[in-house]
């Protein structure tokens, strides 16, 4: 799969806890965006956030959280993300949505490499 150089940064700050039809939310939007052929995805836990409502959530022993928050990143052409979008607003009923330009400079795929500094990208 190629991406081009100018791509765009689709990223969703949700709560460990969410869920969408029986899976957790973070598994959900992977599979869907699997699903529709975007590039990849990540999913990131992180020890500590807090929200539009301004509850801490943390992994610390002495607050320990059971809704840690979760953050799915995904690259891809803009029209491409811009077509997913309507699929993602079905699953998340609250959390942050935030797209940002990016310049890829390297992307791995099987054999193949695609870098902005190898001619013909």
């Amino acid at each position: 799969m190629k991406l081009p150089i100018e791509a765009v940064l689709l990223r969703i700050f949700i709560g460990e806890s969410d869920r969408h039809g029986g899976l957790p939310l973070y598994e959900a939007i992977v599979l869907k965006a699997r699903e529709a052929g975007l590039a990849g995805a990540t999913v990131l836990r992180s020890p500590m956030g807090f929200g539009a409502a301004s509850h801490l959530h943390t992994a610390k022993i002495l607050r320990l959280s059971n809704d840690l928050p979760m953050i799915v990143e995904i690259v891809d052409d803009e029209a491409k993300i811009n077509g997913f979008l309507p699929l993602l607003d079905e699953m998340i009923s609250g959390g942050l949505v935030t797209l940002e330009k990016v310049r890829v400079i390297h992307y791995h795929h099987e054999n193949r490499v695609i870098s902005s500094h190898a001619p013909n990208v």
